[in-house]
C-alpha cells in the first residue's frame, strides 16, 4: 500500500470521485488538520447527503421486502446477478421511475402497519369482551342510586362460594359467570356505603376490576361491531398487500436501484471526507503500490497535485490490508477473514496455508464419492451464480476440497465407503473391492505416522516463516534460539533412535541451554529460562505433532460411519431398500463431516500454523468501488 495526499479543484470534485469510483482502488481518508498548519482552520468537510441517500436506501430495502413477502419474490440461496454497462446502471430515468414506484409501495406499506397495528387493538378488544358476552347489563352501567356493580376477574381455582360467604355480611352478592385457562369471570353488586370493605375482603383471593371505558350497550352489541370492523380492516389488509403484489415486474429495477443507492452512499462517505476551502480540495487515500500509475495518471489528466509515499511503520496499524490471492490461495481469504487479517508489514498466510488446508481435508474426508458431490456443487454455484465474497470463497474452496477428497478417496478405495463392494455382494454374491495403496481400518499406525509426519512438516513451515521475517528485521539471535535450535532437535531426534549418529540431538540441546544463558537476566533468570525453555517449547511442539492425529481420527471415522450404514443397508436383502438406507446414512455422514473436517482444519490452521508466525490486527481495504449485491457493471 501507499499514502496518497491529492490537492485538487473544489469545482471538480463530481468528476474526480466518478472517476476514482471507477478506478475501484482508493480508499478515501480524511487528512490530519494538523498537518495543514496555518491553513489549516479554512478548510471543513465538503457538504454531501449522505444521510438522505442512507434514508432513501432504507426505504428501497422495506421495499424489497415487502415484495419479497407479499409478490412472493423467490431469490434462492444465491443472488442471480445482472449484468448491465456503467450507462444502464446510471440511467436517471430508469433510476426516477424505480424510485417513484418505491415510495408508492412505501407508502401502502405504511397503510398496512397502521391497518395491522390497528387489528392487534380489536382482537385484544374482543378477546377482553368475550368473556362478558352473555351478560345483558349495558357496559356503561356500574350501578344504581344505591349500588355499585364490578365486573371481576380472580384465578380460575378461586372458591366463589365461598368469597360469597366472605362478603355475605355486606349484604353483598356475587355471581359467577365463566372461566377459562387464565381467569375466573364474576360479576358483584354491592351498596356503595360498603364497597371498600367489600374489596377488603375480596383482596386476599386476587380478584381484579375489569373495564370497559368509551363502550356502550351489551358485550354483545360490542363484539358484533368489533367482529365487523376486524372483517373490514382485513379486507383492507389484503387489497393493500394485492396492490404490492401487482408490482412483481418492477423488482429488477428496485434491486438495481438498491445497488445504485448503496453506491451513492460509498461517493457521499467519500465526499464526507474531502476538505475544502470552497477553491480547492484536500483528501488522502490508501492506493495498491500495483495501481499507482493509473491512478496518478487519472490525477494529471484533471489537473491535480499529488504525492505518494510510503508507509512509515509506525503507521502500519492504520494502513488497510488487501491480499494478492490467485485461484488457488485466494479462496483461503475465507479462513483468515474468519481469524483476523494480516498486520500490514508482515506475511499474507494464504500461499502458505492453501495446500496444507486442502491437503487436510482432503485425508479427512477421504471418499471418492463425497469428493465428487463437493466438486460438482461447488464447481456448479461458483459458474452458474458466480457469488461473491465469504460466499463465492466458500464454494470456491469447496471446489478445491472436493478434488483432494477425491485424490484421498481414490487412494483408500473409499466411494461413500464400501457402497459398490455391499452393492456388487447383495446383487451378485461375488466379493469386490476397488483398488487402494492402503485403508484407514487395516493401516492405522502407518496413517498415523504419515499425518503426523505431515503436520512436522506444517509447524516446520511456519517456523521457516517466522524465521524469514526476523531475518528481514534483522532479528539474527532470535532466529537462532526460536527456530534454528529447535530445527536441530527435530533432526537429531530420528538420527537419534535410528542409531546414525546422537550428536546432531547432543548439539540441539546444547543450545537449547545456552540461548537461556546469554538471553537471561542474573542467575534466576538464567536458570529459570532453561527450564521454561525446555518446558514451553517440549510440551508445546508435542502437543502441537499429537494434534494432527486429528487427521487420522477423522478418516477413520468417516470411513467406518458409511461402512456401518451400508452394512444396515444389507440387512433387509433388498435392493430398493438398500439404497434407500445407504443414501440417508451416507447424506447424514457427509453433512457431518464436511462441518466436521472444516472445523478441525481450520483449528490446526489458526493454532498450530498460526501461532508459529502470524501477526494479525489488520483491518480490511475498503475502496471507493462498484460494490453490489445484485448486478455485475461491465
Amino acid at each position: 500500500m501507499k499514502k496518497l495526499s491529492v490537492i485538487a479543484m473544489a469545482d471538480r470534485r463530481a468528476e474526480l470521485l466518478s472517476g476514482l469510483l471507477r478506478l475501484g482502488c482508493v480508499e478515501i481518508s480524511e487528512p490530519d488538520p494538523q498537518k495543514l498548519g496555518e491553513v489549516g482552520h479554512k478548510f471543513e468537510r465538503s457538504d454531501s447527503r449522505l444521510a438522505a441517500v442512507k434514508a432513501d436506501l432504507n426505504g428501497v430495502g422495506s421495499t424489497l421486502n415487502a415484495l419479497k413477502r407479499y409478490a412472493e419474490i423467490k431469490d434462492g440461496p444465491f443472488v442471480k446477478r445482472e449484468s448491465m454497462s456503467e450507462d444502464e446502471f446510471i440511467d436517471d430515468e430508469r433510476f426516477s421511475d424505480a424510485m417513484d414506484v418505491s415510495g408508492a409501495i412505501n407508502k401502502t406499506i405504511d397503510e398496512i402497519d397502521r391497518l395491522q397495528t390497528e387489528e392487534g387493538r380489536i382482537r385484544s378488544k374482543i378477546a377482553a369482551l368475550e368473556p362478558w358476552a352473555d351478560l345483558d347489563i349495558p357496559l356503561e352501567v356500574h350501578g344504581t342510586e344505591h349500588t355499585k356493580l364490578y365486573l371481576l376477574m380472580c384465578p380460575p381455582g378461586t372458591d366463589i362460594e365461598e368469597v360469597s360467604e366472605e362478603i355475605g355480611e355486606f349484604g353483598a352478592q356475587i355471581k359467577e359467570l365463566g372461566e377459562d385457562l387464565l381467569e375466573k369471570y364474576s360479576i358483584l353488586l354491592c351498596h356503595k356505603d360498603d364497597s371498600s370493605r367489600v374489596f377488603e375482603k375480596l383482596r386476599p383471593y386476587g380478584f381484579s376490576v375489569s373495564t370497559f371505558p368509551g363502550m356502550s350497550g351489551t358485550a354483545k352489541e360490542n363484539l358484533a361491531s368489533l367482529n365487523v370492523d376486524l372483517k373490514k380492516n382485513l379486507v383492507d389488509q389484503k387489497t393493500a398487500m394485492e396492490k404490492i403484489a401487482v408490482e412483481k415486474d418492477v423488482a429488477p429495477d428496485i434491486k438495481v436501484l438498491s445497488d445504485r443507492l448503496m453506491v451513492e452512499s460509498y461517493v457521499q462517505e467519500g465526499l464526507e471526507k474531502l476538505l475544502t476551502d470552497g477553491t480547492v480540495l484536500l483528501f488522502e487515500a490508501w492506493i495498491p503500490a500495483e495501481n499507482e500509475g493509473e491512478i496518478t495518471a487519472f490525477l494529471d489528466e484533471w489537473g491535480c497535485a499529488w504525492r505518494t509515499e510510503e508507509p512509515a511503520e509506525e503507521e502500519y496499524s492504520d494502513v488497510p490490508i488487501k491480499l494478492k490471492n490467485n485461484w488457488f490461495s485466494g479462496p483461503l481469504n475465507m479462513v483468515t477473514e474468519m481469524y483476523s487479517l494480516p498486520l500490514y508489514g508482515s506475511v499474507d498466510p494464504n500461499p502458505l496455508m492453501a495446500p496444507f488446508f486442502i491437503i487436510f481435508y482432503g485425508i479427512m474426508m477421504a471418499d471418492m464419492g463425497y469428493g465428487l458431490l463437493m466438486f460438482i456443487a461447488g464447481l456448479y454455484i461458483s459458474k452458474k451464480y458466480s457469488p461473491k465474497g465469504m460466499s463465492g470463497h466458500m464454494f470456491s474452496l469447496a471446489t478445491l476440497c472436493g478434488i483432494s477428497t477425491f485424490f484421498f478417496g481414490a487412494i483408500t478405495g473409499g466411494f461413500f465407503g464400501d457402497f459398490l463392494t455391499q452393492l456388487v455382494l447383495l446383487t451378485t454374491g461375488k466379493h469386490f473391492a476397488l483398488p487402494s495403496l492402503f485403508t484407514p481400518l487395516d493401516d492405522t499406525m502407518m496413517v498415523l505416522v504419515g499425518c503426523m509426519a505431515l503436520g512436522l512438516v506444517h509447524i516446520v513451515t511456519g517456523m521457516v516463516t517466522s524465521a524469514v521475517m526476523k531475518f528481514r528485521r534483522k532479528q539474527y539471535m532470535d532466529i537462532v534460539w526460536n527456530e534454528i535450535t529447535w530445527w536441530i532437535v527435530f533432526a537429531g531426534l530420528p538420527l537419534s533412535l535410528l542409531k546414525i549418529t546422537p550428536y546432531v540431538l547432543y548439539a540441539g540441546i546444547g543450545l537449547v541451554v545456552i540461548g537461556p544463558l546469554i538471553t537471561g537476566k542474573g542467575i534466576m533468570g538464567k536458570i529459570g529460562g532453561i527450564f521454561g525453555s525446555v518446558y514451553n517449547n517440549v510440551t508445546g511442539y508435542f502437543g502441537d505433532l499429537l494434534s494432527y492425529s486429528r487427521l487420522m481420527a477423522l478418516m477413520l471415522s468417516g470411513s467406518v460411519i458409511a461402512q456401518v450404514f451400508n452394512t444396515l443397508a444389507t440387512l433387509p436383502g433388498n435392493i430398493i431398500f438398500f439404497l434407500i438406507i445407504s443414501a440417508i446414512g451416507n447424506g447424514l455422514n457427509f453433512g457431518l463431516n464436511v462441518l466436521g473436517c472444516y472445523v478441525h482444519d481450520l483449528r490446526l490452521q489458526c493454532l498450530e500454523f498460526f501461532g508459529k508466525f502470524y501477526e494479525d490486527g489488520g483491518r480490511a481495504f475498503k475502496p471507493l468501488s462498484y460494490d453490489t449485491k445484485y448486478v455485475d457493471i461491465k
